[in-house]
């Protein structure tokens, strides 16, 4: 399924992608920067405990909105209109750190409207679409029901990994990419928590696969042993209007074999 909402980096382009490279087996899956949660809401229902976390406290409140009180967050969508003069008093709650003053429904329908309102959700600049939140109300149902048995935290991705690292753990991070840090004010990651995350994974005790920008601080970073980089390529939705089939090239890093699932898959197709 879709998720229910858009967001800064999203990976709805790789999802399918990043689903065919995760490991075999594990029994925890830990999405450490969840944002949209294309891949959590792509990939397979099983028998695997979730958790889909992000340090944003905004996004958080909404995610947990969603999941407990969808009813109350689509009536307070009803009647919202897609209007410039909301928007800029939206976008000056959210740059003043205001939103947190609302109850947890009201502040999640605001941020809500910011991210479907904003040029490629960006919360800064207002999107002039012809958008109808009642549109989204289906979205929002289905997105309730899959996120009844996910574990919504809003943590710090040091701390997440280390309350969740076991042997049977498989975390998938979608950090800020590098040279984006500023896109980021809610969070405050810098360009030196690009090593914290990478000394945080090394650390750990279960699987990881990271999706990162492709350039060369980044490969430098990471060039350690046991960890594989993988080149891969996505459409760069911003710039078709200007670029038809512009690609966006990006990095998977791993410290296992990416490739054993479709290695397996291959194996049972000869007998």
């Amino acid at each position: 399924m879709d998720s229910f909402m858009s967001w800064v980096g999203g990976k709805k382009a790789l999802r399918d992608a990043i689903i065919d490279r995760f490991p075999l087996y594990y029994e925890r899956y830990i999405e450490v920067f969840g944002g949209a949660g294309w891949v959590l809401f792509r990939k397979p229902l099983g028998l695997d405990f979730e958790v889909w976390n992000d340090r944003n406290s905004n996004l958080t409140n909404l995610y947990r909105c969603v999941r407990e009180q969808p009813e109350a967050l689509k009536e307070k969508l009803r009647y919202c209109l897609n209007a410039r003069e909301d928007f800029n008093i939206l976008t000056e709650l959210h740059q003043n750190q205001s939103l947190s003053m609302f109850p947890d429904v009201e502040r999640a329908a605001k941020f809500y409207q910011l991210i479907r309102l904003s040029y490629a959700s960006g919360l800064d600049s207002f999107a002039a679409q012809p958008h109808s939140f009642w549109n989204d109300f289906p979205q929002i149902d289905l997105a309730s029901r899959r996120l009844q048995k996910v574990v919504i935290e809003n943590k710090d991705f040091e701390k997440l990994l280390a309350h969740y690292d076991r042997e049977s753990s498989f975390f998938y991070c979608d950090p800020p990419y590098f040279a984006t840090e500023s896109y980021y004010k809610d969070v405050g990651f810098t360009a030196n928590d690009h090593i914290r995350l990478r000394d945080a994974l090394l650390k750990c005790k279960g699987k990881f696969l990271v999706s990162y920008n492709d350039c060369s601080e980044i490969r430098e970073i990471w060039s350690q042993e046991g960890i594989l980089l993988e080149e891969i390529s996505r459409m760069n939705n911003l710039a078709q209007r200007y670029d038809s089939g512009c690609q966006y090239a990006e990095l998977l890093i791993s410290n296992y074999n990416t490739h054993e699932r479709k290695a397996s898959a291959q194996q049972l197709t000869l007998f």
